[in-house]
């Protein structure tokens, strides 16, 4: 058995995967105000590293490329592949990466949408037509099995932090008990520690609980989590038990984790009043830098010098987010990083 290795997402990256929004889904009502938010991701991205961004067929892709040179993002760092998609999330439909044998390998398991909540049959595809079209120079492996990034974490030594209420849906993988799930992501991801919370929920989120939501890895023993300080508050008695859960967890050698609490935003809702899932814990690890979402919030300041805290050698970058939640997400969710020997070398 080759000897498998899941990188934490501050590993050393060759890019950043985006699928950009178009009007054929449901972020056609928005996107004046959401295509802004992919262009300051892109911009933030190519100043250290490449951005591989699908789009729905070649028309977009022109018009793709017009809206990011007349923003100023280096776009000799941009590759634009046209590839239809259903919708953004390139979190949960982008490849996840390991190394086997030292060797980069793409893992392109199947995205049902959520548990069938939503259409998927064109995202779950991306990654092998981004495999057809050249863009990946990592073995491609096709795997039977339901799983989105944004339901995982690893501190790159073994150890995956994720939640009950999203792997074990019923609606994800039926066949496995815990036990069986376990089995197979040690196989496949090369762990052999899980730790499981079972308290965690936004109001707004539709992926029944993704970690990354919640709580996050920024070293092997450091986890930020996304708190609440007001007891009035409908998150309160779920996210205090929680944090209650992660103070409980021990590293590998024994020791408690060094907790990091996000502070709570004010409640944001969309115009028919229903809660948004604003949450600072949806932050992502580039090379040299920290991009955490932002929601026009008294409480933005105080989560970005947290962060500070847990990344004082990276840029900590703000970027607004406020449009991402309209459709129940955030930055992490968008974007899928790629590890070093992921891509293939750009051709002159």
């Amino acid at each position: 058995m080759p000897k498998i290795i899941f990188p934490a997402e501050w590993a050393a990256q060759d890019a950043v995967q985006l699928t950009w929004p178009n009007d054929r889904g449901d972020w056609a009502p928005y996107l004046a105000e959401v295509e802004p938010v992919f262009i300051d991701i892109a911009r933030e991205v190519a100043l250290r590293e490449r951005v591989i961004i699908s789009c729905y067929d070649d028309a977009h892709c022109q018009a793709v490329t017009d809206r990011l040179m007349a923003a100023g993002v280096n776009l000799g760092n941009v590759q634009l592949y046209a590839i239809p998609s259903n919708d953004t999330w390139a979190r949960d439909h982008g490849p996840i990466s390991v190394y086997a044998d030292q060797q980069p390998q793409l893992l392109d398991f199947i995205f049902n949408g959520w548990g069938g909540k939503y259409a998927a049959e064109l995202d779950t595809r991306i990654t092998e037509k981004l495999v057809a079209n050249g863009a990946f120079a990592a073995k491609h492996q096709p795997v039977n099995l339901v799983l989105e990034g944004g339901g995982i974490e690893t501190d790159g030594e073994g150890t995956l932090l994720t939640t009950t209420s999203c792997l074990l849906a019923p609606t994800r993988n039926p066949q496995f008990n815990q036990t069986q799930l376990e089995a197979r992501l040690g196989e496949l991801l090369g762990v052999d520690r899980f730790l499981w919370l079972h308290n965690g929920h936004l109001e707004g989120d539709d992926t029944d609980g993704h970690i990354d939501t919640l709580a996050r890895f920024c070293s092997p023993d450091t986890i930020a989590y996304q708190g609440c300080n007001d007891p009035q508050d409908e998150h309160y008695p779920v996210l205090d038990a929680m944090a209650t859960e992660l103070r409980a967890l021990r590293t590998r050698a024994g020791k408690a984790y060094r907790l990091i609490e996000l502070p709570w935003p004010q409640p944001k809702r969309n115009e028919d009043g229903k809660r948004l899932p604003g949450t600072y814990a949806n932050f992502l690890i580039i090379n040299g830098a920290v991009l955490v979402p932002t929601y026009r919030d008294p409480a933005d300041t105080a989560a970005l010098a947290a962060l500070r805290t847990c990344f004082p050698d990276r840029d900590i970058v703000g970027i607004d987010c406020s449009a991402l939640i309209l459709q129940f997400g955030s930055l992490h969710c968008v974007t899928m990083q790629l590890p070093c020997g992921v891509l293939a070398p750009v051709s002159n």
